[in-house]
């Protein structure tokens, strides 16, 4: 057999054995996100005993502002949607407009963290911090566990747009992007949860 024929067997070998090891790590990190579901499941279930729970002190009546709550909301589901665009760059071979998009998403992934920051600024300092009510820790742990998901989000897409603009679009990379992709749209699915069940049920 010719040298390129092997040449040829071997790099298409490779190549596959490349597409197996994305395939197994997106699936195990599907594992990871439904591990994730598992503990936001405990956290809103949690909640939902602790809603009444006030002690005396402020209900989500008093302080929710619906307002305030659609702008992070917008933020967020604006950075899935630029997030969506940076795969669809990745599917072009288009690297810079990946990191383009990457960045954008980050921006608006940041605004929402900067948001809820605010939010919770606000609330301690009013004396409304987690140690008032068996609802306020609920509150704040559910609220701010997700927070720190999509912060972790915000750091591990810093860390990605620094891997695509130095190694391009690699085997590796293209399964980076799509392993946040699966989490950074998870983490819009639970927010609309979080949403419906602690701010817009919660200020009725």
């Amino acid at each position: 057999m010719s040298s390129p024929t092997l040449s040829k067997q071997h790099d298409a070998h490779a190549a596959h054995g490349h597409h197996d090891a994305g395939a197994n790590k997106v699936f195990g990190f599907w594992i990871y996100l439904m591990s994730d579901c598992i503990i936001f499941a405990t956290l809103f279930a949690t909640y939902a005993v602790m809603v009444h729970n006030t002690a005396g002190g402020p209900s989500g009546k008093n302080f929710f502002e619906l307002p305030y709550v659609l702008g992070e909301t917008a933020l967020l589901l604006f950075s899935s949607i630029t997030y969506g665009f940076s795969v669809i760059a990745m599917n072009r071979n288009s690297k810079n407009a990946v990191v383009g998009w990457l960045v954008l998403t980050f921006l608006l992934g940041l605004g929402f963290i900067g948001m809820e920051i605010n939010e919770f600024h606000h609330l301690i300092a009013e004396g409304w911090g987690p140690q008032r009510s068996g609802f306020l820790s609920a509150f704040f742990t559910l609220v701010g566990t997700h927070g720190l998901h999509v912060t972790c989000g915000l750091i591990w897409m810093l860390v990605l747009m620094y891997q695509v603009a130095t190694r391009g679009l690699n085997a590796a990379n293209r399964t980076r992007i799509m392993c946040l992709s699966l989490f950074w749209h998870f983490l819009d699915v639970v927010w609309i949860c979080v949403f419906t069940i602690v701010y817009l049920m919660g200020a009725m």
